[in-house]
């Protein structure tokens, strides 16, 4: 299958949280679009999570430390630890999720 990001909707999955949603067999990729001041509660979940930062900057707490990350930064997030996050600026962020966000399809 050959996609091209921009031909994929955006969906509004959280206030101020805009997808582009990709997902295969084992994996999904989340492309966010994320208005400045949009924030992502604390919630854990099953799947292992890469995030990317790609522009802007996130303040980002993963099981109890906060930090801002700005572009190019990486986070790593093993299953089930409690994260949350919030938009400091308009940012552009990539999450990779294995297994797969079934709920993001």
């Amino acid at each position: 299958m050959n996609l091209n990001l921009s031909t994929i909707p955006s969906k509004e999955i959280m206030p101020g949280l805009h997808g582009k949603l990709v997902h295969s067999e084992n994996m999904s990729m989340a492309f966010w679009d994320v208005e400045k001041g949009a924030t992502v509660p604390e919630h854990s979940h099953m799947n292992e999570q890469i995030m990317h930062v790609m522009e802007g900057d996130f303040e980002f707490t993963l099981d109890g430390t906060t930090k801002v990350y700005g572009p190019g930064d990486i986070v790593i997030i093993a299953p089930h630890l409690k994260h949350s996050g919030i938009a400091l600026t308009a940012c552009k962020l990539l999450d990779v999720f294995s297994p797969t966000r079934e709920e993001y399809r």
